[in-house]
């Protein structure tokens, strides 16, 4: 083998062979071009050519008689191409090999020739051989007129190495828009498709006019942090900062029979902080899954199924600051019930009601997880949200019928899907979570996250859990309903955020300070900063 070959023809041989894929012409007369100019090896090149060409003819003849048989009986196919596939599939004799031979010679009519010698089921051998001899026979032509023309001239060469050079880019450029294309395309589908769909909308863009309501209804009321005082017995009335064990002990205290209960998992060491999870796990008669989330938290941050204690040893070494041990309420529904109530009120009422579902994936024996979350209409929308979680499986096979569920926390930002429950709404619902409201003096405004046996069940006000009380910064998570427009769910959040501040305004009026602005944003600041330790959430 000849030493240049070794030192970087083989590169342009495999370049000409693969891009006969793209354009057989174009690799064949690149190739000419290149022995022309001496950058090549005649021989070398040649003999990539005509593989490049011969493969190709192969290739799309082994489609044919493969995928023939099945392809004629589509409908589509027999719409646009007629009866000429089934006359050509029942011909089995030896004509159209003239033809076939010939359409190497005619531009336009390759294709349909060997579509039609496999359509037709030709003798293997015969199509080879068929193919090979006019291949050949072409690439001699295509580089005996390269080396007819007057070539040799400067000018002439430095065009022909320029040729071959485009030729290459554009061949490698093709290679990577065919192996990376599909990606790219995928890519832009989704982004389109997410600024199409507000609720996808990245927060801080979509909370940038509910600000404006804010600093509106701040002026109107005359105090800003007016929300801050919605609620008493919440810190900051729930808008950031507030401890949801408080919030917990409070509801297992007063409404035990609706609460699912929790445990404080104090800050400490991680084996001190898993032998309290052990004493708990047996005092308290708990059972596998139970839930660990932080103490102080919003949107499921940090939000973990934990299936064994070696589940929670993993959590512990993760998250330092206080946590909440929570006996885990399986539903099968969950719900977010937004109340409100004036100090003066007698009685509360129900201002929202979201229903949540929980999307999953089928497994079908042959894509993994990756692929399913991919090809998935929605789930393709959170797609990094939902690989993340599963970061560990991403590539695993998921058996074929198995489901996997995608979130196990009740937040939209998690990927949980969310619809407007108002038809769950009843007078008994509403005196029941009026009760268990007017048990927790200074309670006003917020979302209870619940989980619930049936519809009908709740309906007359029975048979739910709480799971978490929300105050004054949750919302009215049905705008999420994708039925909703954009409009719709800016007009619901402004008239949430109009309670908030005239409730706070009413509390004021009582006598309650609000605290200062600054004061909420140091909290919040703080409770960023120790959010960045939170784990991936369930």
């Amino acid at each position: 083998m000849p030493a240049i070959f070794i030192h970087g023809e083989g590169s342009l041989a495999f370049a000409i062979v693969l891009g006969a894929f793209v354009s057989e012409d174009g690799a064949t007369i690149a190739a000419a071009a290149l022995t022309a100019t001496a950058t090549l090896d005649p021989a070398v090149a040649f003999l990539s050519a005509f593989a490049g060409l011969w493969f190709g003819d192969l290739g799309v003849y082994a489609l044919a008689r493969l995928g023939g048989p099945a392809l004629l009986q589509r409908q589509w196919f027999q719409k646009w191409f007629g009866a000429w596939g089934v006359s050509h599939s029942q011909n089995t004799d030896g004509d159209g090999r003239f033809s076939l031979a010939a359409s190497r010679f005619f531009p336009g009519t390759r294709l349909p020739a060997y579509l039609s010698a496999g359509f037709r089921r030709m003798p293997p051998l015969v199509f080879a051989a068929i193919t090979a001899v006019s291949a050949l026979a072409w690439v001699v032509l295509v580089f005996a007129a390269v080396r007819i023309a007057p070539s040799r001239s400067e000018v002439l060469q430095r065009r022909a190495s320029e040729a071959a050079l485009v030729g290459l880019t554009l061949f490698v450029l093709l290679h990577v828009w065919q192996k990376w294309g599909t990606i790219v395309r995928q890519r832009i589908a989704v982004a389109a498709t997410r600024i199409a769909k507000w609720e996808f909308w990245p927060a801080w863009l979509f909370y940038s006019p509910v600000t404006l309501f804010c600093l509106w209804l701040g002026v109107r009321h005359r105090g800003f942090s007016l929300p801050a005082i919605a609620n008493l017995n919440q810190k900051n009335g729930g808008l950031v900062g507030e401890s949801k064990i408080s919030i917990l002990e409070e509801l297992m205290s007063k409404s035990p029979e609706h609460t699912a209960d929790g445990y404080l998992i104090e800050a400490g060491t991680p084996p001190g902080r898993l032998s309290r999870i052990r004493r708990l796990f047996n005092e308290k008669a708990l059972q596998f899954p139970f839930v660990l989330k932080p103490d102080v938290a919003q949107r499921g941050a940090g939000f973990r199924k934990i299936e064994s204690f070696a589940q929670a040893q993993d959590y512990l070494a993760l998250v330092s600051a206080p946590l909440i041990l929570q006996r885990y309420a399986p539903g099968p529904n969950e719900a977010g019930i937004f109340y409100y109530r004036f100090p003066q009120e007698s009685a509360g009422h129900i201002f929202a009601i979201t229903r949540k579902r929980f999307p999953f994936i089928v497994g079908d024996g042959q894509r993994s997880v990756r692929e399913l979350v991919e090809r998935d209409p929605r789930a393709r929308l959170l797609a990094e949200t939902y690989l993340q979680r599963f970061a560990a499986s991403a590539d695993h096979i998921l058996p074929a019928g198995e489901w996997l569920r995608l979130v196990e926390a009740g937040n939209h930002c998690q990927g949980c899907i969310f619809s407007d429950g108002g038809d769950l709404n009843s007078e008994a619902l509403c005196a029941a979570i009026d009760r268990v409201s007017r048990k927790l003096p200074g309670f006003f405004l917020g979302r209870y996250d619940i989980r619930y046996e049936s519809d009908e069940q709740l309906r007359t006000g029975k048979g739910f859990t709480i799971v978490e009380l929300n105050g004054a910064a949750s919302e009215a998570t049905n705008i999420y309903d994708e039925r909703n427009t954009l409009w719709s769910a800016y007009a619901t959040l402004y008239r949430q955020w109009a309670l908030a501040y005239r409730i706070g305004a009413a509390n004021r009026d009582r006598g309650y300070k609000p605290p200062a602005p600054l004061a909420i944003f140091r909290d919040w600041n703080a409770f960023t900063r120790e959010a960045v330790q939170f784990p991936i959430a369930d």
